[in-house]
């Protein structure tokens, strides 16, 4: 069983992980990625928390006889953008979240 200055060195790590993650989310929400699709034609704006912002459209691409196509260049893009967040996040999160020692606490948490 850990004693007591384990206990408290371990709530210090946690505290020092929740602050660090909390300013970590903070950041990930002011920055943005971009995803594509039809080799640029259509772009999706993302935060890097996963919010869309914004979607461009090349007007060329824009055929009234083939909307499906156009629905499916904004998927796609939007679909690249979201994953391009989701990396970003593990990129940042990751180092935060991997850093915690749980000293002989860590067995009775798996």
């Amino acid at each position: 069983m850990a004693n007591q200055k384990q206990m408290n060195q371990m709530m210090r790590q946690m505290q020092k992980m929740q602050e660090d993650m909390a300013s970590a989310q903070q950041a990930l929400e002011a920055e943005v990625v971009e995803g594509t699709a039809g080799g640029g034609v259509v772009t999706a704006e993302v935060t890097g928390g996963g919010q869309l912002q914004k979607v461009s459209i090349d007007a060329g691409v824009v055929d009234p006889d083939d909307v499906e196509m156009l629905e499916d260049l904004v998927v796609a893009a939007v679909s690249d953008g979201l994953r391009r967040a989701q990396e970003l996040q593990a990129e940042r999160m990751g180092p935060i979240a991997g850093g915690v020692d749980l000293g002989g606490l860590g067995g009775m948490l798996g």
